[in-house]
């Protein structure tokens, strides 16, 4: 049963920009305060790309830091990955989830394609 739904992925050209978002029913994205991104490119396992307290404090990859910003709306429910400076090796399926400090994520959405041509 999907709980969160991400929107925003595409098709871009590298050294582009996308924003993706993903919202989540109020109860989830106020009981689980950790929230965050994952991706993972054919072949590979998946990887955390960031995180995002309910405070608003943030980690990245180091693969991603100085490119990506992860935010959230408590107002609206919605958690978003702004993307720039995209290249070909952030090319995979982007999941976003929620969960608890420490613990893996009890939640998890169906997945956003995100394709960076070169």
């Amino acid at each position: 049963q999907v709980q969160l739904v991400e929107s925003g992925g595409g098709l871009v050209q590298s050294g582009g920009s996308l924003r993706l978002s993903c919202v989540a029913p109020e109860t989830i994205f106020s009981t689980y305060i950790i929230m965050g991104w994952d991706r993972q490119a054919p072949g590979k396992q998946r990887e955390l790309v960031a995180t995002v307290s309910i405070n608003g404090d943030t980690k990245y990859a180091d693969s991603v830091k100085g490119r990506f910003t992860i935010s959230r709306d408590n107002a609206n429910n919605t958690m978003y990955l702004q993307m720039n400076g995209l290249k070909p090796e952030d090319t995979a399926v982007y999941y976003c989830h929620a969960g608890l400090p420490y613990r893996i994520p009890e939640y998890w959405g169906q997945g956003t394609q995100v394709t960076v041509s070169s």
